[in-house]
């Protein structure tokens, strides 16, 4: 099941809203969120949630173990050594065997593909959310979850248990068992649920059809022009981004409608000025995380220029690798490095800074660059898109269907554009600002995002009616 399901939408998430808003206590509010949330897991298959529940377990006991010998440091150190172990060890097992197991193959010219496991959904989610549990309370930032089912709640609530936020125990303890609703959070929860499904239906979904058309994954690639990868790939770079904070809108309105606020995961990445930037703006919630728990615990920059380069290329190594079990996204990881560390050391030059403009379309255009290396996990594949790109496959530089293509997509191109910037943020803040500057009422912009939501629901249902299931790219890592 997907957010993005017209069974999600019209019976799911109503009925799962309706019995929760006629609990009378926390308590059982939050019997109805656990029980939906297990059969929102399971939808996919039964047979992994036995492991959600383990996986919660291993958290819960452990964090427990690291409170309760609070006093003891080598075996709080032991229990917080041995659970991380055990967490990453069951990730390792069922997303990167097949990797590794693969990559040995190839040099002794063996065949283990009998040896991979299928991925559970939302496995490095939830993982990555229990080990930052675990570490905050062994760094005493929060006292252990007494209650396991709290616990699980936590780990399995669908709101973002398939694919984040990487929401921390920490920001939402206190809403775990006490938590407000009202109607201006339930309004404003609809108005950010319907704003992420009309970005994953109607934009991102569209953006994908073109992306695969003009650079697919699995064709011959030597057959399409230039400008076609060009094309192709600005509709990746775009679907990626509408796709995956479409999810996080709807998470987090999903959140607001219940009385949980989770904090943002993207804030406009494709405008900002520096690679650095990016990965600000960028799954902030990913990024934070190995910036908390594996980049300052090495040493951040609080040392040499030698080891903090080392740190660096041990997060940047982890994040191309947490989201494939493939060479390709550690090269992808790897590229971005590259170019923090060419950002650090001009700043330690103190060379003089380039124009606004010009930091813009550089961070563009390794971005741009980034996605493709991001896109194609074989390498063949990936050679050939870049020499496509300058006309080195004798591919030419455009034929009539890329024309057409561009020419019947040219405004939905516009839009999918001014849609990743905040354009449209800033003209619905600066409506509102000029309504209380004037001392006049909000009922018009109340009234205006009510409409807009209606307008968004329906245009997203009547886009998914008859459509192929189209799961969030986020969904396979």
């Amino acid at each position: 099941m997907i957010f993005s399901s017209l069974f999600f939408i019209l019976f799911f998430l109503p009925l799962c809203l309706l019995i929760y808003y006629k609990m009378p206590d926390i308590e059982r509010k939050n019997r109805v969120l656990l029980i939906f949330s297990l059969v929102f897991y399971a939808w996919g298959g039964v047979r992994y949630l036995l492991l959600l529940f383990a996986m919660t377990a291993v958290g819960w006991f452990f964090a427990l173990q690291i409170q309760k010998y609070d006093k003891n440091h080598k075996l709080r150190k032991r229990w917080l050594v041995s659970s991380i172990a055990i967490l990453l060890a069951v990730l390792g097992i069922f997303k990167y065997t097949g990797f590794f197991l693969g990559t040995f193959g190839a040099l002794f010219r063996q065949d283990w593909k009998f040896l991979q496991f299928a991925l559970p959904l939302g496995i490095s989610f939830y993982t990555f959310k229990l080990i930052s549990y675990i570490a905050d309370v062994y760094n005493e930032k929060t006292e252990a979850e007494k209650s396991y089912w709290i616990m699980l709640l936590y780990t399995g609530l669908f709101h973002h248990c398939m694919a984040g936020p990487i929401v921390r125990y920490t920001s939402i303890k206190n809403e775990l068992t006490d938590r407000k609703i009202s109607i201006e959070a339930i309004a404003a929860g609809i108005y950010r649920f319907c704003i992420g499904l009309a970005k994953k239906s109607i934009l991102a979904n569209h953006c994908g059809v073109l992306a695969d058309s003009l650079l697919p994954l699995s064709s011959d690639l030597t057959t399409i022009p230039a400008a076609g990868i060009w094309l192709g790939a600005l509709f990746y770079m775009l679907q990626i981004y509408l796709d995956f904070s479409a999810y996080s809108d709807m998470a987090i309105g999903l959140g607001w409608m219940i009385g949980f606020h989770y904090e943002e995961n993207f804030n406009y990445p494709y405008i900002a000025s520096s690679v650095k930037d990016f990965w600000k703006r960028w799954h902030i919630s990913l990024s934070t995380f190995f910036r908390d728990y594996v980049y300052i615990p090495l040493g951040g920059s609080r040392c040499s220029l030698r080891r903090t380069t080392l740190n660096l290329l041990a997060v940047w190594a982890l994040t191309g690798l947490w989201h494939g079990a493939s060479w390709n996204y550690v090269l992808w990881g790897l590229y971005y490095f590259a170019f923090i560390v060419f950002e650090n050391w001009r700043r330690k030059k103190e060379f003089k800074p380039w124009h606004p403009v010009l930091n813009h379309v550089y961070t563009l255009a390794v971005v741009y660059v980034g996605w493709i290396f991001f896109r194609f996990e074989n390498f063949s594949n990936l050679g050939t898109a870049f020499l496509g790109m300058f006309g080195l496959n004798q591919n030419g530089f455009s034929n009539t269907s890329v024309a057409i293509t561009l020419e019947n997509n040219i405004f939905f191109l516009i839009f999918a554009i001014l849609a990743v910037t905040p354009l449209f943020g800033r003209l619905r803040s600066y409506a509102e600002n000029y309504l209380k500057s004037r001392g006049q009422s909000q009922v018009p912009v109340h009234a205006g995002k009510l409409v807009i939501a209606v307008l968004l629901l329906l245009l997203s249902i009547l886009a998914l009616v008859g459509n192929s299931y189209s799961p969030f790219l986020y969904y396979q890592f």
